[in-house]
């Protein structure tokens, strides 16, 4: 069903439209290489994916700080794997991933298509937790940056989703209204249920079909949304 009296749509970026997975398996590739490590790649990012996710909700609800992230899900990772890394290497290492994670600008599929589709019909926004510095370069080098108006990230706003603040901001940085504005994300906590404690409409973008509230509209194709938009 068509959701109808919109004018201005928010993104997430990271696991949206931007694939955090697959980049950022790049860049531990190209990273491990550049230091010569002798550790099983694959393994490293299967083991490392939850890790990430797991730091970055404790990030989220301000229990510990960005340094704390980047340096400790790499430790962990490593000590996973068996693999020996001190201080020194991690720091260099986490170094080295945030600035080259950029580089890499693998979209989901459909990506290009869905913001061609939306972007003559509705004013395009990206809310995002991510850092500004990297944030910036994933949106020029993949070569979506001219698609949206205002780009919020939780330096800007002072707080992450799902806080209501960091809506608050964006919607007031796009001059749009609560009541004519929707939210599309891939974190039911932060993208969808923060939206919707807002005041906020929201699609969840559910790409591995977890199982969601009847009441909550998902698409799993990011292309699902022309049914809806």
């Amino acid at each position: 069903m068509r959701i109808a009296g919109k004018k201005a749509v928010f993104f997430d970026l990271d696991h949206t439209l931007w694939d955090f997975e697959k980049n950022s398996a790049i860049t531990f590739r190209t990273i491990f290489a550049k230091h010569g490590l002798n550790i099983d790649a694959e393994k490293f990012i299967e083991l490392y994916v939850p890790i990430n996710d797991r730091y970055w909700k404790l990030f989220r609800d301000g229990l510990i700080t960005q340094e704390e992230l980047r340096y400790g899900r790499l430790k962990e990772g490593f000590s996973q794997v068996g693999f020996e890394a001190d201080d020194e290497l991690v720091h260099a290492l986490a170094a080295d991933y945030i600035r080259l994670l950029p580089d890499s600008n693998h979209l989901f599929e459909g990506a290009i298509e869905i913001l061609d589709y939306l972007k003559p019909k509705y004013s395009l926004h990206i809310i995002t937790n991510g850092f500004h510095e990297v944030q910036a370069g994933k949106l020029k080098n993949s070569n979506i940056e001219h698609y949206f108006e205002t780009i919020t990230n939780s330096d800007m706003a002072g707080c992450k989703k799902p806080h209501a603040g960091i809506f608050e901001y964006a919607l007031k940085a796009a001059n749009a209204e609560k009541g004519h504005s929707i939210m599309i994300g891939d974190c039911i906590e932060a993208d969808v249920q923060g939206a919707i404690d807002f005041g906020l409409d929201a699609i969840y973008f559910n790409e591995f079909r977890k199982e969601a509230h009847p009441s909550v509209k998902q698409v799993h194709h990011l292309l699902e949304l022309k049914d809806l938009l």
